[in-house]
């Protein structure tokens, strides 16, 4: 993952030396994003700064990226997966071979509405000093990070990430997913529009297990783009073993024309974390040897994650209680990927939200209602999972690709009934998922109960948090929770105490306002607590909230 840091609406007689100081400044507070290069375009009407990770064309993708004519100016954080496809289309004039570039090419070919024919994760400025035009945007899903808000001159700043707008602008807000923002009209508007979203788009729709199978392997050999060692994050649970699965067919090769190129990293590393005893280490193992990785198991103690959660909430920007369970061993986990030497993961994220699952799932009430919190839970990723994958992961200058967010692969997914993907009485969720990769793993881990990463890491992680912040926060200091937090108020101990290392990093209503809340039951939306009377009374993010489901549910 890089990092974009941009200044727009700047006015004749603005200091130019000095904004371009500032703007590394504020750049430099996110350079653990992109510790490869820093670049930077000034002019009189757009500041614009990236922090580079290179994954692809290290040599020549330096950014940002310039049109042959200059006019252009192009900063992105992030991989568009269909860029070949999209230069052979093209008759722009192409300086570099970054798959970025393709986004100056389009804009030149057609305008601002060229968002739609892009496959990626990406967050963009874009300048045009012939027009004195700008561009923002970001990907549908939100997978990449993305900040706005205006400074005390009302110049328009962007940012990958929050901390590079504390101080500067009052009314920092997060940028929308599947959004652009266009100077020349002046709006925002939604590029991304889907007919899934609706159910009744999907009723009667089912799809062979081949075909989904095939659709899951297009988009993780679409995801191997890479020019540098790569690895898989493996927790031995249903969805990181089925990416790693996949990735393993591919290993020796590189996604190019040629496939039967030999890849420069040909053995697949998969990495996995717990502590000592803990269920996902164990799966792992046993995934990790079917499928004849090299694999590297780590331990962490408590007491190290508990060391680690300060500067894990400066670099997540949220104080989500799950979010923050489990951003911290991945957290831990990409310090020890980034010392071996790899610089881009593939992981599982994205899975639950589409197939519905998360454990509450079992007590949908209908088809129509299970399709309709997958949507809600699609459209709230980049609040939690894709938030805790890439800054986790960012934080050490390692980039998370997530294939199940391929759009490609949910525009296959999400089009099939509901009714499909529903979990019997008695059976598991998921079902539709595991019978299309059949003989694709050991049955142990092909049809291994959902377990949340938090939870797998070792159920002590979470009860000894628990624990931790009834002592460090006190009862009188709980009790007027209210007063010092009247926005968005933490409703435990465990929550009070995130907020008041977030607030540290991160001051004020509108920095407060960026984090969702909302009562869940093991990462449900509020909306679908009324599946079941007992979900309002049990109101825990873990999964061993769910009574009767999970196989250690808490009493």
């Amino acid at each position: 993952m890089c990092s974009i840091f941009a200044i727009f609406n700047l006015a004749a007689g603005d200091d130019l030396p000095a904004l371009r100081s500032l703007a590394l400044q504020m750049s430099q507070r996110q350079r653990h994003r992109g510790p490869d290069w820093s670049g930077v375009f000034v002019d009189d009407g757009a500041i614009l700064v990236h922090e580079r990770l290179a994954i692809v064309d290290p040599a020549s993708g330096a950014q940002p990226l310039r049109s042959r004519d200059g006019e252009l100016a192009l900063a992105v954080n992030g991989e568009i997966y269909n860029h070949r496809e999209l230069r052979a289309d093209s008759t722009y004039e192409f300086t570099t071979g970054s798959d970025c570039e393709v986004i100056n090419a389009l804009y030149r070919e057609h305008g601002a509405g060229f968002l739609s024919k892009l496959n990626g994760i990406f967050a963009f400025a874009l300048w045009d000093a012939a027009s004195r035009r700008y561009l923002v945007a970001r990907d549908p899903l939100g997978v990449c990070p993305l900040y706005w808000g205006h400074d005390g001159k009302g110049r328009l700043c962007v940012a990958s990430e929050m901390k590079s707008l504390v101080g500067l602008c009052a009314d920092i807000a997060e940028f929308p997913p599947g959004h652009v923002h266009d100077s020349a009209s002046g709006t925002t508007v939604k590029y991304w529009q889907t007919p899934w979203r609706q159910y009744e788009a999907t009723q009667g729709k089912s799809i062979a297990p081949e075909a989904l199978r095939s659709a899951f392997e297009a988009a993780v050999h679409r995801q191997m783009m890479t020019d540098v060692p790569y690895g898989v994050l493996l927790s031995g649970g249903l969805d990181s073993s089925l990416v790693a699965a996949v990735a393993s067919q591919f290993a020796r090769r590189r996604v190019e024309d040629d496939d039967r190129a030999e890849a420069w990293w040909p053995r697949l590393h998969s990495f996995a974390i717990g502590l000592a005893g803990s269920p996902d280490l164990a799966a792992a193992e046993v995934a990790a040897k079917a499928l004849d990785t090299v694999h590297h198991g780590f331990t962490y103690t408590f007491d190290e994650g508990l060391d680690a959660l300060p500067e894990v909430i400066r670099h997540i920007e949220t104080y989500d209680v799950t979010t923050i369970r489990a951003s911290t061993p991945m957290f831990l986990l990409a310090r020890r990927i980034k010392a071996m030497g790899v610089k881009m993961v593939l992981s599982g994220e994205g899975s639950d939200e589409i197939f519905g699952g998360y454990l509450y799932f079992h007590k949908a009430p209908s088809a129509r209602e299970f399709h309709e919190e997958t949507v809600r839970k699609l459209d709230a990723l980049h609040s939690y999972d894709c938030l805790r994958a890439n800054k986790s992961m960012a934080a050490w200058g390692v980039e998370a690709r997530v294939p199940f967010l391929d759009l490609q692969f949910i525009d296959t997914a999400m089009s099939i009934d509901a009714k499909e993907k529903m979990v019997p009485a008695g059976g598991m969720e998921k079902a539709i998922l595991r019978q299309a990769f059949e003989g694709a793993l050991p049955d142990s881990i092909l049809w291994r109960q959902k377990e949340q990463f938090s939870d797998g890491v070792g159920y002590g992680w979470i009860d000894g948090l628990k624990a931790h912040a009834e002592r460090a926060v006190s009862d009188r200091e709980f009790a007027a929770a209210a007063s010092r937090f009247p926005y968005n108020t933490p409703v435990t101990k465990e929550a009070y105490f995130y907020r008041r290392i977030f607030e540290q990093h991160f001051p004020g209503e509108a920095c407060a306002a960026t984090v969702p809340g909302g009562k869940s039951i093991a990462c449900s939306s509020p909306a679908a607590l009324a599946w079941d009377p007992a979900f309002a009374a049990a109101a825990d993010p873990s999964g061993r909230a769910v009574a009767g489901v999970h196989q250690q549910a808490l009493v």
